[in-house]
């Protein structure tokens, strides 16, 4: 991955006065879930709250379609997309859809279709899994002039929000449209890239292009590195409202912003917190937990039991500690059974290294259950980008061993990185 100067001027020329770099970087936060900015700290405004706050400027004169989903709100959780409609200053005339829907109707690998929307009238299109051209003809045929990006992210390379933001970018430079991206916070921090670089061999929708499992940015950030690094030969007429009062420390609580779920199985901040290294036994026969109220933090399967727990706990890895867990999840695996495994309790959140936890736990599941596996499809290598992962555990590495063997591509990566960030 290099960094051209053309790259960089596609990724930032058009950031104006509203996408000026917000407030400088702070300390890292304390440890705890209470930890933050303290009493009468100032909360974050959104990209969004800068852009109705300035009026719609930037849209001024112009057809806007919106892709969003539920998380795309006010402070006082008014749907973006609703106060839009509503405001003569801005002329709404569509709304995209991506997985589980624009209202969030529906479940992990679905989309709501094709509708009107009955609260505004709207048409509402479907960009679940339609990338290139399939999708630059959805825009086309909509006819906005200019597509606009709000919808929450976790911070994981496999959650699929920020790859329907590329296929949108891209999509959007084919049919010739202006996109602007609103930004919202990384809520568990842009402090830094931890895990493995995808390999673009393994490109899939969980995974399109190579950056690191835990990327650290936010979705402004991350279309500033699309646009100058992945689609620089036609890049996207792109444009960011960032946020203001967001330092890069700064966990999802310390923000004064409303948590709406992104997705069914991302209940709160907690389970933003341990996803990119939990989502990870999706590749195995254990349950990550969907099923119960603390999906991602329960992990399992029948015939594990005590053992697991013991082992993980004597790594001692820093900010974690894990209890022996019994659960029985209402669908997903195991659905209906009860089954032994771990809860995983973060307890210090500036010390807990989310994607090398993730690592230790598979290493340990592994030796202490014999009934542990891969997914037949090797789901586990598009999730963590490349073999690598899968055949070193298989061959007996431990968690110290598989976490270096992707130091130099992460080190790569937050070289380039650096060159995208809005916020110090």
């Amino acid at each position: 991955m290099t960094l051209s100067r053309r790259g960089l001027l596609a990724a930032g020329g058009a950031v104006g006065a509203l996408a000026a770099t917000a407030t400088g970087a702070g300390t890292a936060a304390a440890s705890g879930h209470g930890a933050g900015r303290g009493p009468g700290t100032p909360g974050v405004r959104t990209g969004f709250a800068r852009l109705a706050a300035d009026g719609y400027r930037t849209l001024s004169g112009e057809k806007v379609g919106v892709v969003t989903n539920p998380t795309g709100v006010t402070d006082d959780v008014r749907h973006i997309v609703d106060v839009m409609h509503a405001d003569r200053r801005v002329d709404v005339t569509a709304v995209f859809g991506p997985e589980h829907g624009f209202r969030g109707t529906a479940q992990a690998g679905g989309s709501e279709g094709r509708y009107d929307d009955p609260a505004t009238g709207l048409p509402v299109y479907d960009t679940y899994l339609k990338s290139g051209q399939e999708l630059a003809d959805v825009f086309t045929a909509s006819r906005v002039d200019t597509v606009v990006f709000d919808i929450q992210d976790a911070g994981a390379r496999f959650y699929t929000y920020i790859w329907t933001l590329y296929d949108c970018m891209e999509a959007a430079a084919l049919a010739g449209k202006r996109f602007v991206v609103l930004d919202r916070p990384n809520p568990v921090t842009g402090r830094a890239a931890l895990g493995p670089v995808l390999d673009p061999a393994f490109g899939t929708f969980v995974g399109r292009r190579e950056i690191a499992q835990a990327h650290g940015m936010t979705v402004a950030e991350l279309a500033r590195l699309f646009n100058g690094e992945f689609l620089a030969a036609r890049p996207a007429d792109l444009d960011v409202v960032t946020m203001s009062g967001w330092r890069r420390s700064d966990f999802f609580d310390a923000t004064g912003l409303p948590w709406v779920p992104p997705s069914p199985n991302m209940p709160t901040p907690d389970t933003a917190l341990v996803y990119s290294g939990t989502c990870l036994f999706e590749g195995t026969n254990l349950s990550e937990g969907r099923g119960t109220t603390r999906p991602f933090e329960l992990l399992g399967a029948e015939g594990i039991d005590h053992r697991w727990a013991a082992a993980v706990n004597a790594l001692d890895l820093p900010g974690v500690a894990f209890r022996e867990a019994y659960f029985a999840p209402v669908f997903s695996k195991f659905e209906g059974k009860t089954v032994g495994g771990v809860q995983l309790h973060v307890h210090d959140r500036a010390a807990f290294d989310p994607v090398r936890t993730g690592i230790a736990l598979l290493v340990t599941a592994k030796r202490t259950w014999s009934g542990f596996a891969w997914r037949a499809d090797d789901w586990i290598d598009k999730l963590t980008g490349s073999t690598r992962v899968r055949t070193m555990i298989d061959a007996g590495a431990d968690t110290d061993e598989v976490v270096g063997a992707w130091a130099a591509d992460l080190a790569a990566f937050r070289r380039v990185r650096r060159e995208y960030l809005l916020y110090r």
